[in-house]
């Protein structure tokens, strides 16, 4: 029964953890032999038969027979009286084998057994984990969120194994809460005081390049390549791609017929805009796609100092700039150069500029204040005297010399 029983327990333990059964064979006959050579000085005289699938292990010892009296090693030899109580048969020089009962070994033995065992599969458990994930890096895993905390959150995979996924690699706006299922890519795989750590991330390149090799199956075959990928978590991201086959249009494909394939990536995303881009070795043609959707009129490149000069329409400057400056970061990340944007210069007829265009220098609600008295351009906002613009909008006095400095300085 105690063999029952001791196996049991370690076979309970073999299916939660997944330990394939000729590991757990092997450490069983290894905790065992520890225990025979720490108790009789040696087990090479010794046989270990484990039976997992039945719950059960048998331990022989071989000794040789004597004379009666000339017993010097009990543990290697028995005497032909002693043997003869096995079977009458046995004779001096023969070898007698015996079944070993684990009671045999003390309870002190069994104890130390159990926790050199429990010791032993939970040290194998935990470098089983860590190479499991330490050649998953960079692949998307799905789990369950089983714990929020401030600073990060614990995720349980499919075989129950803990995961982490830090606040720095959440993107902003998530928001879980237990039993969520979680999608993340596998970022690093650390060892800390002896216990594996898996941490996710949902804010490295990594996680969107593989949600679209889930989504175009042109880049998961190998048709599309993705070239470069920039981004802003939760906000803007631009994916370089360039297409081994000219019949197939990498743009078209990533995006998919009325956006179907990128839709669900932008929802993964908590609706981050992503700007997919035809990659091309063209320096000018590469940066005049990466300031999209702005129209560039021209650029001046220093290829030396690594910097571009983007000259465009007062109407396309803040497309170029783009919402907090995303679009221009992200278009200079993804070239290499430092885009620096100016207005063209234009004809009297077209200089004044659309008041939208001010929106990284004027608050938006001014702005709308400002269209609310029938301002929408920056000349018709400066045709208004001081003391009657600060009336009509109920505005500060210095908040309206910031708006016509700010104004004026287009002119300049």
């Amino acid at each position: 029964m105690e063999n029952l029983n001791l196996i049991d327990s370690f076979l309970e333990f073999k299916e939660l953890k997944n330990i394939d059964r000729p590991t757990m064979m092997s450490v069983l006959e290894d905790v065992f032999r520890s225990m025979l050579v720490k108790l009789y000085g040696s087990d090479d005289n010794f046989d270990i038969i484990i039976n997992i699938d039945k719950g059960d292990f048998v331990i022989y010892r071989n000794r040789e027979v004597v004379e009666d009296g000339e017993v010097e090693d009990p543990n290697r030899q028995i005497s032909l009286s002693e043997a003869r109580k096995i079977d009458e048969d046995y004779e001096v020089g023969e070898e007698v084998t015996s079944e070993v009962s684990l009671s045999e070994f003390g309870r002190r033995a069994i104890l130390s057994l159990r926790q050199n065992l429990t010791s032993r599969i939970m040290e194998l458990e935990r470098n089983n984990l860590y190479s499991k994930y330490k050649d998953r890096i960079g692949e998307i895993i799905t789990g369950e969120v089983y714990q929020v905390w401030k600073k990060e959150i614990l995720v349980l995979d499919d075989e129950g194994n803990e995961l982490i996924l830090p606040k720095s690699e959440q993107i902003p706006s998530d928001f879980y809460r237990k039993g969520d299922t979680i999608r993340a890519v596998v970022y690093k795989v650390e060892m800390r005081n002896n216990n594996p750590q898996i941490i996710l991330s949902r804010t490295a390149n990594a996680f969107l390049e593989r949600l679209f090799e889930l989504e175009v199956p042109e880049i998961f075959d190998g048709l599309i390549t993705i070239k470069k990928i920039v981004r802003i978590p939760g906000e803007r991201a631009k994916v370089a791609v360039e297409s081994y086959d000219e019949r197939v249009d990498p743009v078209g494909a990533c995006v998919g017929m009325k956006g179907s394939r990128i839709h669900g990536i932008v929802r993964e995303l908590r609706n981050e805009s992503i700007d997919v881009i035809n990659y091309t070795s063209n320096t000018q043609l590469y940066i005049q796609r990466a300031l999209s959707p702005a129209k560039i009129s021209s650029i001046k490149i220093d290829e030396d100092n690594k910097r571009a000069e983007v000259y465009l329409k007062p109407s396309e400057v803040s497309l170029a700039i783009g919402k907090g400056g995303y679009n221009i970061k992200l278009a200079s990340q993804l070239t290499g150069y430092e885009i620096d944007v100016y207005r063209e210069a234009a004809s009297e007829d077209e200089e004044d500029v659309s008041i939208d265009e001010f929106v990284d220098e004027i608050d938006e609600w001014i702005i709308d204040v400002l269209k609310g008295i029938g301002c929408d351009t920056a000349k018709s906002v400066l045709e208004i005297p001081f003391d009657e613009l600060v009336k009509r909008t109920d505005l500060e006095e210095d908040t309206v010399k910031e708006i016509i400095r700010i104004l004026k300085a287009e002119f300049e």
